[in-house]
């Protein structure tokens, strides 16, 4: 008879400690919220058309790389669309993108890719 109180007694005290422990860990030891991470902020380009030809200008404010491509549609039917490589824009750098048509350009747009 007086080994149970002894195993009552023993865990009893197990169980106080770990609780106490699960406790611990909620109260501020990881568990409360993690910060928002930081929105990825694409690299700025301005696009211009004039007659045949697209430009465009690309500069990277953020801390990351970012990849910019130059897609132009031509305005005739047999002139072909033309994209050009993607271009990797390091931070704080900038990079001029160029692609032409043979008569008019019917719309040019800058995709972005995280680099």
């Amino acid at each position: 008879m007086t080994r149970f109180p002894i195993c009552r007694a023993a865990a009893l005290l197990l169980a106080t400690a770990a609780l106490s422990g699960a406790q611990a860990t909620a109260a501020g030891h990881g568990a409360g919220p993690r910060p928002a991470p930081e929105p990825r902020r694409e690299a700025e380009c301005h696009t211009r058309v004039h007659g045949s030809h697209a430009r465009s200008d690309c500069f990277n404010g953020d801390s990351r790389p970012d990849r910019v491509q130059l897609h132009v549609v031509c305005a005739r039917w047999w002139d072909p669309a033309m994209d050009t490589a993607q271009v990797t824009v390091g931070p704080a750098r900038h990079v001029e993108l160029t692609r032409r048509c043979w008569l008019e350009i019917r719309r040019a747009w800058v995709t972005h890719t995280p680099g």
